[in-house]
């Protein structure tokens, strides 16, 4: 898979390397075990920090399939 561009936005959270989807998805997974972001009740769900939350579009709470999307948006 070919190297992607990441945000600046992005790039706060698992840093300005270009490198391909699979491994953003892999990265931003790291982080958000790192800091313990998944929802206790219902795992499926994404507890955003103010760094996520800027990825997330400012959105406090995201499913893991609407995270995928919107990391897209983050990614050129």
């Amino acid at each position: 898979m070919k190297p992607m561009t990441i945000s600046p936005t992005l790039a706060a959270v698992i840093g300005a390397t270009a490198i391909p989807r699979t491994e953003v998805t892999k990265k931003v997974w790291e982080y958000i075990k790192k800091h313990k972001l998944q929802d206790e009740a219902n795992k499926r769900n994404i507890n955003a920090d103010d760094k996520l939350k800027a990825v997330f579009d400012g959105k406090k709470q995201v499913s893991m399939f609407e995270m995928t999307k919107l990391i897209s948006g983050h990614l050129s």
